[in-house]
């Protein structure tokens, strides 16, 4: 059941645990969405006699896992629209790759420049027509005999940022066969999860801290005594 992945509902805003390979927004596979499932789930729930508003303030790629932030008002999406352009937002994300990184941490710049023929993002030379900068903050948390466990922060958010820039340093994530890893995982799932998002309330002087447990099978159970139990998932605020 959709509402087994929720993670904090209020008036205004819902946050949820987004399973790997599940799809955020409709697209051309015709494939059943996130979005279209939990508007239905809030219809039914609440015997709404109209359409349900939800608005998707930002993206998580299909096979990515983790929260993600819906707004339930206009007002809402406007102003958490606001928070994520403007980068008035923290993004913590959880990695599995398949190398382990020559540093145990470090801060990463690269410039980006988006193929889109290829759905790709490549690195280019500093400055070049069409590129921007990337940078995010890493460091090691755990490491198996095959693979390893990686935080990242996000300094910036552009296309495919953590995949390209992982790639960049020879530490492709598990399964992600277009940036290099070794092979592909079942479903085409990446070992990828948005873990934390920390924002501030749209509507209220509060400010949101809202965690996601990462999926519950391999290899992240690999990791299990690296990480928060399940019951991590969270929502603070401020006075």
């Amino acid at each position: 059941m959709i509402d087994s992945q929720f993670l904090y509902e209020d008036n205004h805003l819902l946050a949820l645990n987004k399973n790997p390979g599940q799809l955020v927004q409709a697209d051309r596979s015709g494939d059943a969405c996130l979005l279209d499932m939990v508007k239905a789930y809030i219809k039914t729930r609440d015997s709404k006699p109209g359409e349900v508003f939800l608005g998707l303030p930002h993206r998580l790629d299909r096979s990515t896992s983790g929260v993600i932030v819906l707004a339930k008002t206009s007002k809402a999406l406007g102003r958490l629209n606001a928070s994520f352009r403007e980068r008035n937002c923290r993004k913590i994300y959880w990695a599995i790759t398949e190398s382990a990184p020559r540093k145990p941490e470090d801060e990463l710049v690269h410039w980006l420049k988006k193929d889109g023929h290829a759905n790709m993002a490549r690195i280019v030379e500093a400055g070049s027509i069409g590129a921007k900068e990337a940078r995010l903050r890493y460091r090691l948390l755990g490491a198996s005999k095959r693979c390893f466990l990686v935080e990242i922060e996000m300094l910036s958010g552009r296309h495919h940022q953590i995949r390209a820039q992982m790639a960049a340093i020879s530490c492709p994530i598990k399964g992600d066969i277009k940036y290099g890893a070794k092979k592909s995982n079942l479903g085409g799932e990446l070992c990828l999860h948005s873990h934390l998002i920390e924002i501030a309330h749209p509507t209220r002087v509060a400010a949101l801290s809202i965690a996601a447990p990462p999926p519950d099978k391999p290899p992240w159970r690999l990791f299990a005594k690296f990480l928060p139990p399940r019951s991590a998932s969270r929502v603070s605020r401020a006075p």
